[in-house]
């Protein structure tokens, strides 16, 4: 079956009716907490600042100031410009707990591996491509996935941070065919219309990489591409259906999410893209099949020859199984680092016995902790979890709202 023909798909009304569902775990999706406002313009919020260096100085006690000295210079500086800037260990901290708070993420175990580039003097449009560029480069390691965070400069009074419009740093485009039907991936089509109006050519393919539009201060919306070589992407097979190759299906390797704003100590950083790598249901189980997204259920389960007649042969089960398993075996032959949801389940469970033992309260939202296949043969199924909004975290951006696209 030709993969343009198989991706190219009428519209449904989930897919009209429905926002973009979210993958069940960072870094595909949008970890987050609950909602913060952040308006520029408004100063930083001391107390805040005070219960992240307590808490900074309470787990690394070897700092060059004690609290209250720490305090004074922040004081100062909330005074005289309405905001703080942080030192380097302040921000590289900052970042991985707000990892670890991160509720809705499953991978959190890996939380102090965190690698944080600190990005903040980046003030053009060029620059702050070539550190998202860097930021792919490091991550992607060759396949050996690494988590990494870019953090570029905060909102601050009177002068917002700068933002991107897309969603992650590696997406692909979505393409709207006069008879309705769509070709590619339908949660981009207006961040697609809107890049090709900024001039982007596009091939017009179900895996066309998207270009970056860098959104700064003082600049106009400026375009770029995303350079072949920092994508690594991979062709999927199946290990027992060689048939199945011939859907020419793919996906890229690196999960980086840029539509999240990190919280440290009362600041905003509205662009701090984060990854860590995909389990695999993020892909065969989500990505590829929800049904406004490639919703490629129905046409890989007629490609493998099972019954869609009737519900009752539960083909969408078992193609859905044949799926992940052929993104586990393409991932891992291409030599690209990637967790299954059952082993990925109990390493969560070992992270919060990690942090119970640390005397830490681990929030998690189960309805997101729990995988999409086969959640009631997973460990994490079969509890309850605390919910908490603790900082540092991610958050909606909720200035995205005003990018042209219609976010």
């Amino acid at each position: 079956m030709n993969s343009e023909a198989l991706l190219a798909r009428a519209p449904t009304a989930d897919a009209i009716e429905q926002s973009p569902a979210a993958p069940p775990c960072g870094p595909d999706s949008a970890e987050v907490g609950a909602e913060v406002g952040a308006e520029v313009g408004v100063g930083v919020d001391v107390a805040e600042a005070e219960d992240f260096l307590g808490l900074l100085h309470a787990e690394h006690p070897d700092q060059p100031l004690t609290v209250r000295q720490r305090m004074r210079q922040v004081r100062a500086e909330v005074a005289d410009t309405g905001s703080y800037t942080h030192t380097a260990d302040e921000l590289a901290f900052g970042a991985r707990v707000a990892w670890r708070n991160s509720s809705r993420c499953i991978g959190r175990l890996y939380w102090q591996s965190l690698r944080v580039l600190d990005r903040r003097d980046a003030t053009t449009p060029r620059e702050i491509h070539r550190h998202l560029c860097e930021h792919l480069r490091q991550a992607t390691n060759g396949g050996r996935i690494r988590p990494t965070i870019s953090v570029f400069a905060p909102d601050r009074p009177g002068r917002p941070a700068p933002r991107l419009w897309n969603d992650q740093l590696i997406r692909y485009a979505g393409y709207r065919g006069d008879d309705g039907r769509t070709v590619g991936d339908p949660a981009h089509l207006d961040l697609t219309d809107a890049v090709r109006r900024l001039g982007w050519q596009a091939p017009g393919g179900p895996f066309d990489v998207l270009p970056l539009v860098v959104d700064a201060p003082g600049h106009e919306p400026q375009l770029f591409d995303v350079p072949g070589d920092l994508v690594l992407e991979v062709a999927l097979s199946h290990p027992e259906r060689p048939e199945f190759a011939a859907l020419g299906l793919r996906w890229h390797a690196v999960p980086a999410i840029s539509n999240m704003r990190l919280r440290i100590g009362g600041v905003d950083y509205p662009l701090a893209p984060f990854n860590g790598w995909y389990m695999g249901t993020e892909i065969g189980a989500r990505n590829l099949v929800d049904s406004d997204r490639y919703d490629l259920l129905p046409a890989i389960a007629r490609h493998l020859g099972l019954d869609t007649g009737s519900e009752a042969t539960l083909w969408r089960d078992r193609a859905l199984v044949e799926v992940n398993v052929a993104v586990l075996h393409s991932f891992r032959r291409a030599g690209v680092r990637v967790s299954d949801h059952h082993t990925e389940s109990r390493r969560f469970l070992a992270h919060l016995a990690k942090e119970e033992r640390q005397g830490r309260l681990v929030p998690a939202d189960w309805s997101w902790i729990v995988p999409p296949v086969s959640g009631s043969l997973t460990p994490v199924f079969h509890r309850y979890y605390d919910e908490a909004d603790q900082r540092p975290n991610f958050y909606p951006d909720e200035a995205r709202s005003r990018c042209p696209y219609g976010h």
